[in-house]
């Protein structure tokens, strides 16, 4: 543990106390990324974010990302879009050999890496708090959290926590996005969309099943992972039907408020534990409404009747695009300003931060009163 509340952070210009933060980051995609990758996306609203507040930020990420803080580079590019995911593990363990080495630098470590901290953050009685980004319900891989019960975890839901309830989870913080980066659209649209990822839980299946039946056109904006390129040539191809069913590939975020903006509805027809789902919020920042099976995280984003509708079967679903007019678009867009936005997450972080190193909020804001009185 750290020492007294006075010998926390440092002093910036302008006499205000700041925190320390290494940010870390997977090397898969760049931060913030070209196109997939949500939990590098959410790692950069934090950080800017942060930055945006006079802390003092380290992010250890893939070189070739762009940030205000300061960038330390994991490796040269981000591993995915440059053919290399295999080397994720070895490239990551490299790098966090990096960030506790320079552990004096900072107050506190925020791992976004899942379980990859637990060891070295024991070893080294370094403050370090790791967001789950992923599924918890992989019950092979539960003895590597058991082993680590001291560990302090944060959940994106609490729906995310279900399968390992015994961890020492310090907060659930839902992700968040800056309120200016996605356009509010507020006439109808004329399609369905789906975004994100093509595998078989997404169900892209079930999201053409529902544009067919209901006789509204569906685009869908996903990826194809390796692994996933089977199902997707067997399964998902032979569906696609243009013009009613159309694929159009991986986008960026500055075509999201568009593709996402110009739909009546987004379909979200999971069917897996989803720990949070960052296609609802973006989807509501545009002022569509959302249509969403109910597994993982769904009942906790959701609001029926404001952001959309949650429905398990397929009758129920199609019959959700027939009752999608009678949700306001912008009271949508209201309910998103209201729950997710970027200030909302970083404010439940500091929160986190400060209890993680030993401190209350009453106690650093005490310190940055004297700080700047000085």
């Amino acid at each position: 543990m750290l020492g007294s509340a006075s010998e926390i952070g440092s002093v910036s210009g302008n006499g205000r106390r700041r925190l320390r933060i290494a940010e870390i980051a997977p090397l898969y995609e760049q931060v913030p990324p070209k196109l997939y990758g949500g939990s590098e996306r959410v790692v950069s609203y934090v950080t800017e974010e942060l930055v945006r507040r006079g802390h003092d930020v380290t992010l250890f990420a893939s070189g070739d990302s762009v940030t205000s803080a300061r960038l330390w580079p994991g490796c040269p590019q981000a591993l995915r879009l440059h053919g290399k995911p295999e080397l994720g593990a070895s490239l990551q363990l490299a790098m966090l050999a990096e960030v506790y080495d320079a552990r004096d630098r900072f107050d506190i470590i925020h791992s976004h890496i899942d379980y990859w901290t637990f060891p070295l953050a024991r070893v080294t009685k370094m403050p370090t708090v790791s967001t789950m980004h992923g599924r918890l319900d992989i019950t092979d891989l539960h003895p590597v959290y058991d082993q680590f019960p001291e560990a302090a975890v944060v959940s994106i839901s609490d729906a995310q926590r279900t399968p390992l309830p015994r961890m020492n989870w310090v907060d659930t913080v839902y992700h968040g996005l800056p309120p200016d980066l996605l356009k509010f659209s507020g006439d109808e649209g004329k399609y369905l969309a789906f975004i994100g990822r093509i595998s078989p839980e997404k169900r892209p299946d079930l999201a053409i099943e529902i544009a067919n039946r209901s006789g509204v056109p569906l685009k869908i904006a996903a990826k194809v992972d390796a692994v996933d390129r089977e199902y997707f040539a067997s399964v998902i191809k032979p569906l696609i039907k243009p013009p009613h069913i159309e694929y159009i590939g991986e986008i960026n975020d500055a075509q999201k408020s568009g593709f996402l903006g110009g739909a009546l509805a987004l379909l979200f027809p999971i069917d897996w534990p989803e720990p949070f789902g960052l296609a609802m919020i973006e989807a509501m920042a545009c002022g569509t409404p959302v249509i969403a099976r109910p597994c993982g995280s769904v009942r906790e984003v959701m609001k029926p009747g404001v952001s959309g509708f949650v429905a398990a079967e397929i009758d129920e679903l199609v019959a959700a695009v027939e009752k999608i007019p009678s949700i306001s678009r912008a009271g949508c867009r209201r309910y998103f300003e209201e729950r997710f936005t970027t200030e909302q997450m970083v404010d439940n972080y500091e929160r986190v931060y400060l209890r993680v190193i030993g401190l209350s909020r009453g106690e650093f804001e005490t310190t940055q009163a004297a700080a700047a009185s000085r």
